[in-house]
């Protein structure tokens, strides 16, 4: 009797968005795929507009998100789940800008002011940059009028009362400019905008020899539904982006994640939840102290179950 010749099986096409980086550029160039699928990445021009069509109407199988984003959706009913893959880090004591010789030059300064914030409340760069004015200069968060100059990627989510809306038509660096706004978060220097903390990365490195936090910024998120019926998914994924990130550290990581090596002496872009955990729950503490979070999530809970134990 003749064997039975089997056809190959063709991967499973999942449709993903992500901006390459070092860290995951093998993934997405597709020199790195994960086993057993293929991912069919969609053209977002602009990222954040793909955590928006990700968040509101779940139209990605994988998508790249900005982490408090993905605290918030979940806390309102989002239905994906993420992987301990953290394909963004950085530190935002750059990211507070005010105008080069303008009245402003301390953070507790801006107590009793207004301050813009790109886009939403719960931008991830907003979140940790206000962890930085409250835990590092002791500035009251709650003395602050935060003007935004977008809405919320979750349109569920109510701010607190202390939130506003810039007025139409006006940009937060103008504002900053004619002194309507101490300072603003989030937008690019020029224009004279100079950083409020001096030596911004030096300031950065030297909270994380005091923390041991390198800030977050975004992970990956995958449709319940995948994770539901395709219990290998999750593992495969995680394996494909931890070969890529391998790659980027082989082939010299940038000079910023080179001297959190030094520092810490390991990893500075580590994988896995244990090696996370401690900066998740400065996040997730951020969150809560700037009502951003109603109450702190497990952060076992936050991931796919069979990713919590894995790291790379």
């Amino acid at each position: 009797m003749a064997e039975e010749k089997r056809l190959p099986v063709s991967p499973m096409s999942l449709t993903a968005v992500s901006r390459p980086s070092g860290i995951n550029r093998a993934v997405v160039d597709g020199a790195v795929q994960p086993v057993g699928y293929r991912l069919d990445w969609q053209d977002v021009p602009v990222l954040v507009k793909g955590f928006r069509r990700m968040v509101r109407s779940n139209e990605f199988d994988v998508c790249e998100m900005a982490a408090t984003t993905y605290l918030v959706a979940k806390e309102h009913g989002a239905e994906f789940t993420a992987l301990p893959i953290f394909l963004v880090r950085g530190f935002h004591h750059g990211a507070i800008m005010r105008l080069d010789g303008g009245p402003i030059d301390h953070p507790k300064q801006l107590e009793g002011r207004s301050v813009g914030v790109n886009r939403g409340y719960t931008v991830t760069t907003g979140v940790w940059a206000r962890a930085v004015l409250r835990d590092e200069y002791g500035v009251d968060l709650s003395r602050i009028t935060w003007v935004l100059s977008g809405d919320e990627h979750v349109a569920s989510y109510q701010p607190p009362a202390n939130v506003v809306a810039a007025p139409a038509g006006r940009t937060l660096p103008s504002m900053v400019a004619s002194g309507e706004l101490a300072a603003a978060i989030g937008v690019p220097a020029g224009e004279g905008l100079v950083p409020l903390i001096h030596d911004p990365v030096e300031a950065g490195l030297a909270s994380l020899r005091r923390t041991g936090v390198y800030p977050i910024n975004h992970l990956l998120v995958v449709r319940d539904e995948l994770l539901a019926g395709h219990t290998d998914l999750a593992p495969a994924l995680f394996e494909a982006f931890a070969e890529a990130k391998r790659r980027y550290l082989a082939a010299g990581p940038s000079e910023l994640d080179r001297r959190v090596a030094e520092i810490t002496g390991a990893d500075p872009v580590p994988f896995g939840l244990e090696a996370n955990r401690h900066v998740l729950q400065a996040l997730v503490g951020a969150a809560l102290s700037q009502h951003i979070l109603t109450r702190p999530p497990v952060l076992e809970e936050l991931f796919a179950g069979n990713t919590v134990s894995l790291s790379a």
